[in-house]
């Protein structure tokens, strides 16, 4: 599948690229690079190639498109070499990660403190893991409901249908939302990820941020607001979402698209936003850093509560879980060679499938990481 971006995927990258310097989909097959012949801000790595032929990484759907596209450039630079990724979910991606089943985990959310780092770091021979962003999204508050071409919905309002206080699309708050229009008396049919999900967790996190007086069902990758039918993946859920009217739900830009869902806009205060390049770009300003070191766990606190208008807050960054020492020689000079390629000659290729190439600025950060690993 390939995504159209026209011409605004240059202006998300603009954003992207202020934003890092300032701080510091189970089907996507990606084609081509930038839209409309762009050269993404991106640079080249020389890749030292070598060591374990074939890696394996395991973890989140969302980040699916984005990995074969970085294992096919991963291929094209070291012959012979390859990378197989499957993505079963974050949560499965950390526990096959931990358990030394994979390489590579992916997930939606870094390693939560305690267990999950302990795990790593025993998995690590001792040492600490790394939580390495390598893929930004949009997460689309997706749904489908008959003769309603546009729907807005702010914080509050999509706090209170995920956890089961507004029931219908003529609720007050929702009409209230779309100037006064009243939608269909038709009930909301709520629908979640029933697999443990980073993109979950980034989705609880959002609205613990910025509707806290309504959600207080706290984040994690498995999805408290005790309503709704579960789906499993991302696919599952736009899906499931694709196939009956009323329904809502929270899924990537890239499966949302897909699959054509229509997407509400948000409205956090200072008017209704429609998810595009130019707002998710404009959203990237507010994300910083708060890993130290080369854990580059990124704090999207801000980013969730902003009210910035034009910007559209509800995005998702997805890492790719490395150990710092502790793999063996083989393992370690494959993993830093996937990596290089991922981070660098690979950016540019994601703008059609519905990601965000990084900067040269954030590149610099990962690969003075992935150069790092022992």
């Amino acid at each position: 599948m390939k995504i159209k971006r026209q011409g605004a995927l240059i202006s998300l990258m603009a954003a992207g690229a202020l934003a890092l310097t300032a701080c510091g989909s189970d089907v996507n097959t990606p084609q081509g690079g930038a839209t409309n012949g762009a050269a993404a801000p991106t640079g080249t790595s020389q890749v030292d190639c070598g060591g374990k032929k074939n890696l394996v990484a395991e973890g989140s759907s969302a980040q699916k498109g984005a990995m074969d596209v970085f294992s096919q450039e991963y291929q094209a630079a070291c012959a012979g070499q390859q990378l197989a990724y499957t993505p079963s979910g974050s949560g499965a991606g950390v526990k096959q990660f931990t358990a030394k089943v994979s390489d590579i985990g992916g997930s939606d959310s870094p390693l939560k403190e305690g267990k999950e780092t302990d795990d790593a770091a025993t998995r690590c021979g001792g040492n600490p893991a790394w939580n390495l962003p390598l893929v930004f999204g949009p997460v689309a508050v997706a749904y489908k409901l008959d003769g309603a071409d546009s729907v807005t919905l702010t914080p509050d309002a999509i706090a209170g249908i995920f956890s089961g206080q507004i029931k219908t699309w003529d609720d007050a708050k929702i009409t209230a939302a779309n100037g006064g229009k009243a939608l269909s008396a038709k009930p909301i049919t709520v629908i979640v990820r029933a697999d443990e999900s980073g993109t979950t967790d980034n989705f609880q996190q959002y609205l613990a941020a910025a509707a806290p007086s309504v959600w207080t069902k706290g984040a994690g990758k498995k999805f408290n607001g005790g309503v709704g039918q579960g789906a499993q993946g991302s696919s599952g859920v736009a899906d499931t979402l694709s196939a009956a009217d009323g329904t809502i739900g929270y899924v990537e830009w890239s499966f949302a698209q897909d699959k054509k869902l229509s997407m509400a806009k948000i409205d956090s205060g200072a008017g209704a936003v429609e998810l595009t390049a130019e707002s998710a770009g404009a959203a990237i300003k507010s994300a910083k850093t708060k890993g130290s070191g080369n854990d580059l766990v990124l704090d999207l606190k801000a980013l969730y509560a902003s009210k910035a208008a034009g910007s559209y807050p509800l995005m998702l960054a997805t890492y790719e879980i490395v150990c710092s020492k502790g793999y063996d020689a083989d393992t370690a000079k494959a993993v830093k060679a996937f990596l290089s390629v991922a981070a660098t000659n690979a950016q540019s290729k994601l703008g059609d499938a519905g990601y965000v190439p990084l900067p040269q600025e954030f590149q610099d950060k990962l690969l003075t990481a992935i150069k790092a690993i022992a």
